[in-house]
């Protein structure tokens, strides 16, 4: 039985999980965490999560203060400098960071020194508990050498054995030769001295029973699904193990095998567990490289839109969420690619915040741009001289085209501004002429036509290719309706015609029976033709109107239709006008 188990010990067992926690509580979550930890019964025990606390804490302190403008760099605490957790004399004003800093530090060298007196006090201990085993040790070792009397030497021996027990822990550099010393002269004075068999076979039975019974247990451990449980519970029993004294000879090395086997089993789940811990980690590294590496493109991109700031915005939202899915990379690696991957996304939200404050910055210039032709057009609204008032609202709107955006909560409020008054002058000057400029008459106008069109019947007087060509001569020269209407009047028109003089054209041109009729016709056709090029050219700048304003692709693409049919309508204007004068010249 002189082999010794050696268990598995992984470094992966650290405190891992928990420190990635504090990393993302603030300064005030991780001072009263380490207060809280200052206050527990078992706060000496608990070193490793107060540097664990402390370190979390100076890495916030200088991420903040540089997120503030300050000097990041931090100089954490030593329990031997008292004037640490004073706040520093300073010439200007007291950063906000001080006094939390100052705080922090002060509970933090309370806890170390009294850690240090903690460790001060159990060294002594230690050195006690051992001095007190060695001479124990004396004690059994004299016993061996000079047993005397059997039945006072056993009393005796279990005495020494209960005083071994009870002593506590020493040194760890000592644990090993003064366990195996001790283990030496009780397997001597079981082995080598002649005592009372019976009360020795009774021992042997007693300690084969607890044996066995550690025996089960073990082999109930190696059955457990936590194994890191399992493992800690199988150092308890090799503790209570190597206490108990031997069994008889005849089952020590079946009863140590049985104990060994299942502490193999045991141990290769615990190696096994953290192998594929590690295993699953490393994928979890090579996970995260990979979005450290989309993210670091991201944020060195040139980025020219909101729009597509909004879009890689949302998926570096997205990449966050999946960085958090994924778990911890490796102990070595897990803070440095976390690091990696930060810097990388603060790098493309500063970007962001630089660019919109200074596309901010643009929306309100141009917003100043548009308020000077807002005040502008406003002053010609009540203008009568149409052609240069005109001439000058269409040009303003096409400056309010080619400024660009303006803050959103801003840009159907003053849009509908300049467009009234732009509307109020074209109403206006729309309104002002009689006859065929007039829109509203013309409507009226070619509305009664269709109703005579309707009521006329043939007669003696007049057949019905005159009539026709005296309706169709009187609707070419009513002149336009509004826009909306035309394609509604028109229908009526040619229904109203076909329906009368069916075979006819209710659209063709009248071949002028002399000089008189022509030019009049003619110039109607021009006044019609310019007139509907003033109508494109205002519909080609309004169209501008709708760049910024709710639902703009749709009242753009109505606007670019009365556009296209107007273009048509200026080309059919155009074959008309070279037909009437190719008709005069043949004259």
């Amino acid at each position: 039985m002189s082999e010794e188990i050696k268990p598995v010990i992984t470094e992966e067992v650290a405190d891992v999980e928990k420190k990635d926690q504090l990393g993302d509580k603030s300064l005030a979550e991780l001072s009263q965490l380490f207060q809280e930890l200052m206050d527990s019964e078992d706060s000496m025990k608990r070193s490793k999560e107060a540097e664990a606390i402390k370190s979390a804490f100076y890495k916030r302190l200088s991420k903040e203060k540089a997120d503030a403008g300050e000097d990041s760099s931090v100089q954490e605490p030593d329990e031997n400098s008292e004037d640490e957790a004073t706040v520093p004399m300073q010439s200007g004003p007291v950063s906000p960071f001080a006094a939390i800093e100052s705080a922090f530090k002060s509970v933090y060298i309370d806890y170390k020194k009294a850690r240090a007196q903690y460790n001060k006090e159990l060294d002594a201990q230690r050195d006690a508990n051992l001095a007190t085993k060695q001479g124990i040790i004396e004690e059994l070792k004299r016993l061996v050498e000079e047993p005397g009397d059997m039945k006072d030497a056993f009393p005796k021996f279990r005495d020494i054995q209960n005083r071994w027990r009870e002593t506590g822990p020493v040194p760890q550099q000592s644990f090993r030769d003064i366990n195996d010393t001790y283990q030496l002269y009780v397997t001597k004075f079981y082995d080598l001295v002649d005592i009372n068999r019976e009360l020795r076979d009774l021992d042997f039975k007693k300690n084969l029973e607890a044996k066995n019974a550690y025996c089960e247990q073990a082999e109930a451990l190696a059955q457990e699904e936590d194994v890191v449980e399992a493992f800690k519970d199988l150092q308890k029993l090799h503790e209570q193990w190597k206490d108990l004294g031997p069994v008889a000879k005849e089952y020590r090395e079946e009863i140590w095998e049985r104990f060994r086997a299942a502490t193999s089993v045991i141990n290769k789940n615990y190696q096994a567990h953290f192998e594929g811990i590690k295993a699953k980690q490393t994928e979890n590294l090579k996970e995260k490289v990979a979005l450290c590496e989309r993210v670091e493109e991201i944020a060195g991109m040139e980025i020219g839109s909101s729009t597509q700031w909004n879009a890689l915005s949302k998926e570096i939202e997205e990449i966050q969420a999946k960085w958090r899915s994924i778990g911890y990379a490796t102990k070595k690696e897990n803070q440095r690619v976390y690091e990696r991957f930060r810097a990388a996304c603060d790098k493309f939200f500063e970007r962001k915040r630089a660019s919109f404050t200074e596309f901010k910055d643009s929306m309100n210039a141009n917003l100043e741009k548009k308020m000077a032709i807002i005040e502008e057009a406003e002053a010609l609204s009540a203008s009568t001289d149409w052609k240069a008032t005109g001439d000058r609202l269409i040009e303003l709107q096409k400056q309010w085209k080619e400024i660009g955006a303006v803050p959103r909560k801003k840009s159907e409020q003053i849009w509908k501004r300049f467009r009234a008054a732009c509307d109020t002058f074209f109403t206006a000057r729309d309104n002002s002429s009689a006859g065929k400029n007039n829109l509203g008459a013309n409507l009226a106008a070619k509305k009664a036509l269709v109703e005579e069109i309707r009521a006329w019947e043939p007669s003696e007087d007049k057949d019905a290719a005159t009539a026709r060509k005296e309706f169709q001569q009187k609707w070419n020269d009513i002149g336009f309706v509004p826009f909306k209407e035309k394609d509604a009047i028109q229908a009526a028109y040619k229904e109203a015609m076909d329906a009368k003089f069916p075979g006819g054209n209710a659209g063709g041109r009248r071949r002028s029976g002399g000089s008189g009729p022509a030019p009049k016709i003619k110039d109607s056709l021009r006044e019609q033709f310019n007139q509907l090029q003033q109508e494109i050219q205002t519909y080609e700048n309004n169209i501008g109107y709708f760049t910024s304003s709710k639902g703009a692709e749709k009242l753009k693409a109505q606007m670019q239709e009365r556009i296209d049919e107007a273009k048509a309508r200026l080309e059919e204007l155009k074959a008309k006008i070279r037909a009437k004068e190719q008709e005069q010249s043949e004259e």
